[in-house]
């Protein structure tokens, strides 16, 4: 546990029970962090005051973009869509990959104060159609999350979590309040060896759990990551494991986007994992009946694309995060035979935004 900073900033959190023994135990996430009063838990974010819990970076956002909604990822929600990508400092995996380090590792509470109203209103502002809550784990700002899709929703604009999916009960129930799309992104398939020694986690169960809990009590649209990191997260029978569960826990219509690493933060010495590794990975979603695989971070490659699993022609064609052809009807079926493709919403026409930057 880590000591707080003098006069932090915040708001009393909502996800967490009060022990016997006088530590307050948060539900925000699966660490489940017992904190005593002074301390904060390892995201760095919620910690005790006054025998109560409160979630420090509540009205702080560190970092805010207008990114297409491709780059999250994700394909088969409100396609071309443009985004208001959001974060706070902290989080609670300590990946040590993390291209976005410097705000996901950072254990202090900064950022430009905006209340959920603002960033909603911002959202509006820029004519974008959605807000995503990135670049560190959302769950453990779930309450600012919520408050600020609430307001998102007033204005007829959607919410996504880019998330690591380490979550609780709890914490699912909150998101139905307000949540539409959730992409949850695994990291060298979940194989146990790899999340301990490069994450800092002891397994990734509480993960498909929080799939299954989302498939059971939402109407969340689901979409799933893997990052396959060369040499140590790679491996075939694990992504074959995590392939089977999607199909048989989620549905055979779940996209799946295998995303190539880049060096990053503490892992320079390796390298971009080789296109044929991602390659693989694609054919055992095929072969385990996955019908939406794709390959992320790898632009102009074919698997990219959107195929029609009845006549296998291109449906969508994409280049990176740019959608270059639509393939569809009116109601989202293949122009070539009629098969309906499981995509929510109907093509954007995408503005061309200004960066946008907060720090």
């Amino acid at each position: 546990m880590m000591s707080m900073q003098a006069n932090v900033p915040g708001k009393e959190a909502e996800l967490y029970t009060r022990l016997p023994n006088g530590r307050m135990k948060c539900t925000a996430c699966a660490r489940l962090c017992e904190i005593p009063e002074g301390k904060i838990g390892l995201c760095g974010i919620r910690g005790v005051v006054d025998n109560k819990l409160q979630l420090f970076v509540y009205g702080r956002v560190i970092a805010g973009h207008i990114d297409p909604i491709e780059k999250k990822p994700v394909t088969h929600y409100m396609p071309g869509s443009d985004i208001f990508s959001i974060s706070t400092t902290g989080c609670n995996w300590l990946c040590q990959y993390c291209q976005n380090y410097d705000i996901s590792q950072r254990r202090k509470v900064e950022g430009a104060e905006m209340t959920p109203a603002q960033v909603a209103e911002t959202a509006a502002q820029y004519g974008t159609q959605g807000i995503a809550y990135t670049y560190n784990e959302p769950s453990i700002f779930i309450e600012f999350a919520r408050d600020c899709g609430i307001e998102a929703h007033k204005r007829g604009i959607f919410n996504i979590f880019v998330s690591n999916g380490y979550d609780t009960p709890e914490s699912v129930s909150m998101m139905r309040q307000f949540l539409d799309c959730i992409t949850v992104d695994f990291k060298g398939s979940g194989k146990q060896e790899f999340v301990r020694r490069y994450i800092g986690i002891p397994d990734s169960e509480p993960i498909f759990q929080t799939l299954k809990e989302i498939r059971d009590r939402t109407n969340i649209h689901v979409e799933i990551t893997d990052l396959i990191v060369p040499q140590v997260g790679d491996d075939l029978d694990a992504a074959r494991k995590l392939c089977r569960f999607v199909y048989d826990e989620l549905g055979p219509d779940t996209p799946i986007h295998f995303l190539r690493f880049h060096p990053d933060y503490k892992m320079m010495d390796f390298d971009s994992t080789p296109v044929t590794t991602l390659e693989k990975h694609h054919a055992i979603a095929k072969q385990e009946g996955l019908k939406y695989a794709y390959l992320g971070n790898v632009p102009g490659h074919p698997l990219e694309h959107t195929y029609c699993p009845e006549c296998g022609k291109v449906a969508i064609g994409r280049y990176g995060f740019d959608i270059e052809s639509w393939n569809l009807d009116a109601n989202n079926a293949c122009k070539n035979c009629g098969y309906p493709i499981p995509i929510t919403g109907r093509l954007k026409a995408r503005k061309k935004n200004p960066f946008q930057f907060i720090r």
